[in-house]
């Protein structure tokens, strides 16, 4: 079977409207309802929930392709280059600060032209070194295909498997052109379902050594951008294919090796996009939540040890209990200072002590409204 780009009609893609219509307008009245809760938001609230949704989306962009990066440092990064405190945070490495600028730059400056210069700049940001693990590769440029055809593969050496092979080296700059132009070019094609386009194809072109799958979700996320028409990002796309990850590579297989009708697959980008957006309003609820508490504690300010290690708490979500050695290693002080720390916690009923005592005792972040 051939490959789509092998197909005498490649790229005129093609689907069915009507086996679309139910599934868009619900994603798009559910799109529409989530950025009014937003939008009611006042602009601290907005920003924190912007903010987090943009490390999940680095995170989980990142996690598809089996690299984790720390989310503290990926929020670190983000917030030092949107201006923002970053106050108990660490100070991020090149490696999360180049997929950061990536995305940034893609979702900030939505509006802007999508050109070869930029997405070969967003290449170079993403593999800083010139390396892709200890390989060399080509870095902001296409790639040229010097050992042999760009292939997907997996299993062992001897019993690789192909999913995918791309169109040779000598085709990319032609290729590019065409996506760019389409990409740019206004056009009555829903925002969204340009989305879904546009990562299927810019995959199906392959056109780097490596890194294809982050540029083609940040490609996904600019046009995501382009349909809210807003610069703020409160759902994460990367996080509902990463949690569904196998199925994302089989439906990507299938796509690139069927026809030039590509319903099935923008039927599954759709249902991939409402989850995300439905994983929006657990992760407003939580930020809602964090803002509560630190409205109530910051009517009393604590020191830095204490809103690092509160931060650290709210960040994770913390199933486990925090107790006096747990305190001192994450605030990087004594046991006696922590000791201390924590009585002034439970004086001011931020924490609550569990059941038990002795060595197991143990405290938890109490409710809002209680403190």
């Amino acid at each position: 079977m051939s490959y789509i780009h092998e197909l005498p009609d490649w790229p005129d893609f093609t689907w069915d409207t009507q086996a679309l219509a139910q599934e868009l307008a619900a994603v798009r009245h559910k799109q529409g309802k989530h950025l009014g809760k937003m939008e009611a938001l006042g602009f601290e609230l907005r920003t924190e929930a912007s903010v987090t949704a943009l490390t999940i989306d680095v995170v989980k962009s990142s996690a598809i392709e089996g690299e984790t990066l720390d989310s503290d440092e990926v929020r670190s990064s983000i917030a030092r280059k949107l201006g923002l405190d970053t106050a108990g945070l660490p100070r991020p490495g090149r490696k999360v600060g180049g997929i950061v600028e990536m995305m940034l730059d893609a979702t900030q400056n939505f509006e802007q032209p999508l050109t070869a210069e930029r997405l070969s700049g967003w290449h170079a940001a993403l593999f800083l070194t010139g390396k892709s693990g200890i390989h060399p590769i080509t870095v902001g440029d296409w790639r040229k295909d010097e050992h042999g055809p760009m292939q997907v593969v997996s299993g062992p050496v001897g019993r690789e498997r192909i999913h995918f092979r791309a169109p040779d080296a000598g085709r990319l700059e032609n290729e590019m052109e065409g996506f760019l132009d389409w990409f740019n070019r206004a056009s009555n094609l829903d925002p969204v379902l340009k989305a879904a386009v546009a990562h299927l194809w810019f995959l199906s072109i392959h056109p780097f050594d490596d890194g294809n799958g982050r540029i083609a979700r940040a490609i996904a996320d600019m046009a995501l951008s382009r349909a809210d028409g807003s610069k703020y990002r409160f759902y994460s796309l990367s996080s509902a294919i990463e949690s569904e990850r196998k199925d994302y590579y089989v439906r990507l297989e299938s796509a690139q090796r069927a026809s030039l009708d590509i319903t099935a697959w923008l039927v599954w980008f759709l249902d991939c996009l409402d989850r995300a957006i439905d994983a929006a309003d657990t992760m407003l609820a939580s930020v809602l939540h964090k803002a509560r508490l630190w409205q109530q504690i910051n009517l009393k300010p604590v020191n830095e040890r204490q809103r690092k290690v509160i931060n650290q708490m709210l960040e994770h979500d913390w199933e486990e209990y925090l107790n006096t050695s747990k305190y001192a290693r994450l605030a990087k002080c004594s046991p006696d200072t922590a000791l201390r720390d924590i009585k002034g916690l439970l004086e001011r009923g931020v924490l609550l002590k569990n059941e038990g005592g002795g060595r197991s005792t143990s405290y938890r972040l109490a409710d809002p409204d209680s403190v």
